[in-house]
């Protein structure tokens, strides 16, 4: 005599968590010090940063920031700045080159600083963490389609170190990529005199020493432009003349 089996069904798990719109986005208050991305109306807790993805954050701040200031021009670098993606998706990149402009803009509106669709960035950079997919595939995506001139994934993961740089050629409404690799020298495509070694983005100097040296080498120039000024008097030279 056969017997009937009745076949078990497996259980799904239901997400329950809730659906948010872009605006209750900007004004969401999560857990304390806890970041959140919104994709597709879903909030997605951010992992906490690595010690090396830190350092290479700050070092992209410092060097990006002495190329606007030396090249005077009316750009600001941030970090921890929203970029709405999609009508109900936001990323938070690790780093994001605006106009001033924009960046006033988004200081003068309550809630979390975002910049909407009519206010693209023109750079941004993520370091690659947990979720590679993300990185490489679905924010490659949602950058293209929102028309970000450049976006760059920096990866240092073991055996996969790279920097990528994707941009849009002339007429062109999809990304090309050019990866950098370790001895490499990485250039950029909306900043062309900005080129950085990638083993130095990889494993990045401590800001701090980049700034001691910076500052160093300043009061090394003070101190040969008193020289020569002290020079010029005892040949009964106005320094201030010259």
């Amino acid at each position: 005599m056969s017997q009937s089996i009745t076949p078990v069904l497996e259980e799904k798990e239901v997400d329950t968590s809730p659906t948010l719109t872009f605006e209750e986005y900007r004004v969401y208050q999560g857990e304390a010090d806890v970041q959140y991305e919104l994709y597709k109306g879903k909030l997605i807790p951010m992992a906490t940063a690595s010690a090396l993805h830190t350092s290479i954050c700050e070092y992209w701040v410092y060097k990006l920031q002495r190329y606007l200031a030396e090249h005077n021009l009316d750009l600001v670098v941030k970090t921890s700045v929203g970029v709405r993606t999609e009508d109900a998706t936001s990323r938070i990149p690790d780093v994001v080159v605006c106009t001033q402009s924009l960046w006033e803009q988004a200081l003068a509106r309550p809630g979390s600083g975002i910049l909407g669709f009519d206010e693209t960035p023109l750079l941004v950079i993520e370091v690659v963490s947990q979720d590679r997919r993300v990185d490489y595939i679905t924010k490659r995506v949602e950058y293209n389609l929102a028309n970000v001139p450049e976006y760059m994934i920096v990866d240092p993961t073991q055996n996969r170190q790279r920097v990528r740089v994707m941009s849009f050629l002339e007429g062109d409404d999809i990304y090309e990529e050019v990866n950098y690799l370790p001895g490499e020298e990485m250039v950029s495509v909306v900043f062309p005199n900005l080129r950085l070694s990638v083993n130095e983005i990889l494993c990045p100097p401590l800001v701090e020493g980049l700034i001691k040296e910076e500052q160093a080498r300043l009061l090394e120039l003070r101190q040969r432009a008193e020289r020569l000024a002290a020079r010029l008097r005892e040949l009964n030279i106005d320094p201030d003349s010259v």
